[in-house]
């Protein structure tokens, strides 16, 4: 019974080690298709702003000319540096350009002017901390309805990649894929090698029971 016991628990806790394994490698190949879209979409020709863009349409290159509204905000992007958002009246309706970012102490007077932004379409929602719409700047996090709804926009944000005119002391942060992690092939590993430590274990287990039967 000892033997059938270590054998149901050898071979039973590889196997699910095994699978986890296995899942991660899974997740691996989707994670990669899913950033080389990305990519593949940021990288892509502008075209004009959907009608009505989703979240659907996240990453879509977009090219957008409007004049610049009154109520620029500032969000938090690092102690060095501030993001920009302002409201864009364009053909399609007003829209909200992440122009790049901004000294910390600085805010651009650009309510006005006309600029070009190519960029992409992007939805962030924060999770709400930290938002203070009765002085929002500078705000904690990009959060595109609490932002359209302050600056009477649709919820629909454009990050530049390119401003022309280019406003003096914003320099444009795109979008990458840079902070998207892909660590499905180290966990896949760990779960590869706790698999053949588990092994292990039950090998070494069986073999001293061998001995004291012997």
């Amino acid at each position: 019974m000892r033997w059938i016991g270590l054998a149901i628990l050898g071979l039973g806790g590889v196997a699910v080690l095994v699978r986890l394994g296995i899942w991660q490698l899974d997740r691996l190949e989707e994670k990669t298709a899913y950033i080389a879209r990305i990519e593949a979409g940021i990288a892509a020709m502008p075209v004009p702003l959907p009608p009505a863009p989703t979240a659907e349409d996240e990453f879509l290159p977009v090219a957008v000319t409007g004049e610049v509204g009154d109520g620029a905000l500032r969000f938090v992007h690092s102690a060095n540096a501030s993001g920009l958002v302002v409201p864009l009246a364009t053909p399609e309706g007003r829209v909200l350009a992440d122009l790049g970012l901004i000294a910390p102490d600085a805010m651009p007077d650009l309510a006005g002017a006309v600029l070009s932004v190519e960029g992409n379409l992007a939805f962030p929602q924060g999770d709400g901390e930290g938002l203070r719409p009765d002085a929002p700047n500078p705000w904690t996090q990009r959060n595109v309805a609490a932002m359209a709804d302050l600056l009477d926009t649709r919820p629909v944000l454009v990050v530049a990649r390119r401003v022309d005119p280019a406003p003096a002391g914003v320099r444009p942060f795109p979008i990458t894929t840079d902070g998207i992690p892909n660590n499905h092939l180290g966990y896949a590993v760990q779960w590869f090698g706790m698999a053949a430590v588990w092994a292990g274990m039950a090998g070494l287990l069986g073999w001293r029971m061998m001995r004291r039967s012997v």
